[in-house]
């Protein structure tokens, strides 16, 4: 797996500014995520160098591919990684959090206002439900995800989202078969992946990946079929 020195550079730089003048605000997410892991069980990552590495940095890697003030839909946002690393990154994106577990959207509420976010809106829905409503099928500048589903499987759930011309920026491991593997599942979305960029982060935390894929046109109304279908038979 080949890394450009320019990413190298950057994951630097994005530390940097993470331990640097967004130090404060990153500290306060990590109390408030050590605070109510303790009754939510959002991360097994707690260890203060892990979560800082592994939660906050590689949620960061993504933050220049996405344009200015664009609108981005997370799915399955969990603890909220990467969406609030980089609206604090990035307070010019505007972000519509999709989570379907009800606990983990009261954390995410609770990190909203504590931080000072503004433009964040979460909503306890399923992916798949989100997709098939009006308010939300196709009018996204981008769709991300990080940790939900194997990227066949992600791709249905995530690209109903995206307007056509706008990009799906997946956080995927090393293992870039996977991405591969899902050529199928963007042709038959109405996507392609456009660039796989491939990083590692410092001190042996592991090789990732960040896959561009961008909406060429609409996705089919069928998509995403629901009930489980888009795990159990991926595109």
């Amino acid at each position: 797996m080949k890394i450009s020195m320019e990413m190298e550079q950057r994951i630097l730089e994005l530390y940097n500014e993470i331990q640097g003048e967004k130090r404060e605000i990153f500290e306060n997410f990590r109390a408030l995520l050590l605070e109510y892991n303790q009754k939510y069980n959002l991360t097994t990552i707690l260890e203060e160098k892990d979560v800082y590495y592994k939660h906050f940095l590689d949620s960061a890697v993504g933050v220049d591919f996405f344009e200015k003030n664009g609108k981005v839909a997370e799915i399955g946002s969990g603890a909220g990684f990467p969406s609030i690393v980089l609206k604090i990154l990035r307070p010019d994106l505007t972000f519509s959090l999709f989570e379907s577990i009800g606990k983990k959207c009261e954390f995410l509420s609770v990190v909203v206002d504590n931080l000072g976010l503004k433009g964040v809106n979460i909503y306890n829905v399923r992916a798949e439900d989100g997709a098939r409503d009006g308010k939300f099928r196709e009018k996204f500048d981008y769709a991300t995800a990080r940790a939900v589903a194997r990227m066949n499987s992600l791709s249905e759930y995530c690209l109903p989202f995206v307007r056509v011309g706008g990009k799906f920026i997946a956080y995927k491991s090393g293992d870039l078969m996977e991405i591969k593997e899902a050529e199928s599942a963007y042709k038959i979305l109405g996507a392609k992946c456009e660039r796989v960029i491939p990083y590692s982060l410092p001190e042996n935390y592991g090789d990732r990946s960040l896959a561009i894929v961008k909406k060429i046109k609409a996705t089919p109304s069928r998509y995403p079929r629901g009930q489980g279908r888009e795990r159990k038979s991926p595109l």
